[in-house]
């Protein structure tokens, strides 16, 4: 299937390419981006109150509560180039995912104390869900919220926090009725992530970067006003099917760029005979075959939108989506890897990209992981799609 963009949506990603381009510190062709969860956490908030007096920070939220109520095409290729030009300052927990939530589930108080700080730029938010004991089975979580009267007391544990250590306030699951059945008993709150009694321990990863942390309730107190929505009906808050587009568009569009880079590389390396790489059958067939595989992933991505516009829930195509995207971030990097040479796989500015594609790959090892593993995408592809039984509904002949 052939996309085409309206004319008002080219329009918009030229300004946004432009503006981008003004943006980069330096030269385009050198800019590599920055890493909002360590020294370029400032530069992103920089990048993010420009984007919000744009109004694109929030531009796919409703008129209503001051966003453009853009169109899911739009909100791709604002995705879209954001993530091919190496941008930070989207905000994907608060304009992205708490924000929305707020219009649904929150109460007007809540709405006009919150939503005007996402929508400026002004706050990081981090998402509270996963446990110790709990990840993919996230309805087995075990933090303990129990009613004071007058307060809330929190106690438990959350583990694998992206940007904890840099937000201000976080939004997560606890478990209000032990006796309830799992996916029920659980309730939405909000709390302030810089009280005394919230502890916020580093996680480093195998690259050596600190983005995700342990964070731990110890009798930690949240008003009564810190609850969003009904108590006990916190897993369906978390499971509200946000009207945004979630195409996830930014894996190829990363990948593209990524792919350009390391073309350039080949293109201008010689083998022991002074043969160009890039005239190996070896090489060549990589990256066709690398291309082709970004175009499929991208094209997935706009077909997830393009269902999302015309008022379908696209659930088996953001698991392709999610599965061609993130496998693809593990291909780009160990051909990246493995292109550069032993020298490439050093951390020295001499040597090619400076190791980047090394520590890439150790990074991206973990987006089959998180955030719905493969594994269970397939299983959602196979049972809502193709309509095949699920595991536990199968009689095993066991003779």
């Amino acid at each position: 299937m052939r996309y085409e963009f309206s004319k008002e949506d080219e329009d918009f990603r030229q300004e946004l390419r432009s503006w981008i381009r003004d943006e980069i510190p330096g030269e385009f062709k050198d800019w590599q981006g920055v890493d909002e969860a360590a020294d370029g956490f400032e530069y992103g908030l920089e990048i993010r109150r420009k984007l919000a007096k744009k109004g694109w920070l929030t531009m796919a939220w409703p008129k209503e509560y001051g966003g453009q109520g853009a169109s899911y095409m739009k909100q791709v290729i604002f995705n879209e180039e954001m993530s091919y030009h190496r941008m930070p300052g989207r905000d994907g927990f608060g304009a992205k995912m708490l924000g929305p939530t707020l219009m649904v589930h929150g109460t007007e108080e809540q709405k006009k104390r919150f939503l005007p700080p996402i929508a400026n730029g002004e706050v990081q938010w981090c998402q509270g869900y996963s446990e110790p004991d709990s990840g993919s089975d996230l309805a087995s979580l075990k933090l303990k919220v129990e009613d004071k009267g007058d307060h809330w007391l929190v106690n438990g544990t959350k583990v694998w926090t992206s940007m904890a250590h840099k937000a201000s306030w976080i939004f997560f699951l606890g478990r209000t009725d032990p006796d309830a059945p799992k996916h029920k008993g659980i309730s939405f709150f909000l709390a302030n992530i810089k009280d005394a009694n919230i502890q916020v321990k580093p996680i480093i990863n195998m690259a050596g970067s600190h983005h995700f942390n342990q964070v731990i309730f110890e009798d930690v107190k949240i008003p009564k006003d810190a609850l969003i929505g009904e108590l006990n009906k916190g897993w369906y808050i978390a499971a509200t099917l946000l009207d945004f587009e979630r195409s996830g568009v930014e894996y190829p569009a990363t990948a593209r760029r990524n792919f350009e880079e390391i073309v350039e590389l080949v293109k201008n390396t010689n083998d022991s005979n002074g043969v160009p790489l890039i005239q190996d059958p070896y090489i060549n067939k990589t990256l066709v075959d690398l291309d082709l595989d970004i175009e499929a992933a991208r094209l997935v991505a706009y077909e997830v939108a393009y269902l999302q516009s015309q008022g379908e829930v696209p659930s088996i195509e953001g698991s392709v989506a999610k599965i061609l995207g993130t496998q693809l971030s593990q291909k780009v990097a160990k051909i990246g890897t493995d292109f550069a040479g032993l020298y490439g796989q050093l951390s020295d500015s001499s040597a090619p990209f400076d190791g980047k594609y090394l520590k890439q790959q150790l990074t991206v090892t973990a987006y089959t992981i998180f955030a719905g593993t493969t594994e269970i995408q397939k299983n959602i592809i196979a049972t809502r799609g193709l309509g095949l039984p699920r595991e536990d509904k199968l009689k095993v002949n066991s003779k």
